[in-house]
């Protein structure tokens, strides 16, 4: 066993209809510099030939394949694969987009970080990068509800909120904070799972694990500019804020409603028609009032 811990890790991919993509993801997480971590893809029942486009991945014995029968969304997907790496005995999670591409050492580096924590730690977030070498903005951690991770440079910074773009987290944690939440579907799922576990646990930010994520852009959604086809997940997106608000209390429910009011106030100034406007807005509103009745329930993974 490496030196660097003790107990088996996966990486958990979730993907949906990127072969190419998930090839290279795959293919970089088998160049690790650990030997010691598998990989666990949970595939969303991809119609692009998936499973035979990554046939030579697939022949590796640390390579796993779960369909999971149907589209259920990244919440879904990644509520499936946590679920079932730890009930094939796994225990360290590194979960991850099927377009994020680790580097040789960005394993190695979560783990002397967490080595040097004394696995006193919720998880642990790596610096993520976009193609460009930049910053990926999607993916900055949070230090507060409201404050952004401002020094990239600086090494274990305690967060609470982070993505699913290289998320390392111990199973005994997810054994005891529960599942994501697969009905939210699509958006918010990972802030809201993060922060589920930042309540109990420190969480940290490791600025040398690093890894690049292969987005189309590198601007997180916006819902004035966004085209036609995405405006359905933004009602997912306000919906799910709703219960991840929710439970900061009073405090939460008001950054909440400043949140919405500064997005209304960015479709109010945005080129689009007056009509396209209100339709967004309304959009909005419904959501939240969806929110308002929506509690969906912990799971948690067999014992």
């Amino acid at each position: 066993m490496n030196d660097l811990h003790e107990g088996r890790i996966t990486a958990v991919i979730v993907t949906y209809n990127r072969k190419e993509l998930l090839k290279e993801c795959v293919q970089a997480l088998l160049k690790q510099s650990v030997k010691e971590c598998d990989v666990l893809i949970i595939d969303n029942a991809s119609t692009d030939g998936t499973p035979e486009y990554i046939a030579d991945e697939l022949k590796n014995s640390r390579v796993h394949y779960d369909n999971t029968g149907s589209n259920l969304g990244g919440a879904g997907g990644f509520c499936y694969g946590i679920r079932k790496a730890c009930e094939m005995g796994y225990d360290y999670l590194w979960l991850m987009d099927d377009d994020c591409i680790v580097k040789e050492n960005s394993l190695k580096e979560l783990l002397k970080l967490g080595n040097s924590l004394q696995g006193n730690y919720g998880f642990l977030s790596s610096r993520v990068l976009w193609k460009d070498g930049t910053p990926c903005r999607m993916n900055q951690q949070k230090i507060s509800l409201v404050k952004k991770l401002n020094e990239p440079e600086k090494d274990c910074q305690k967060i609470v909120l982070a993505t699913f773009v290289s998320l390392f987290v111990p199973a005994s944690v997810v054994k005891n904070v529960g599942l994501p939440y697969k009905e939210f579907v699509i958006w918010t799922d990972d802030w809201e799972y993060t922060r589920r576990i930042s309540l109990k646990y420190p969480c940290y930010y490791s600025a040398k694990s690093v890894v690049v994520h292969k987005s189309k852009n590198n601007d997180g959604p916006a819902i004035e500019t966004a085209d036609e086809g995405l405006l359905e997940r933004f009602g997912y997106m306000y919906r799910n804020e709703t219960v991840l608000y929710r439970r900061e209390g009073i405090k939460g429910r008001i950054l909440f409603w400043i949140r919405r009011e500064m997005h209304k106030k960015r479709i109010r100034k945005s080129s689009l028609p007056d009509d396209e406007k209100k339709r967004r807005i309304h959009l909005m509103d419904e959501a939240v009032e969806k929110g308002k009745k929506f509690y969906p329930q912990v799971e948690y993974p067999a014992k």
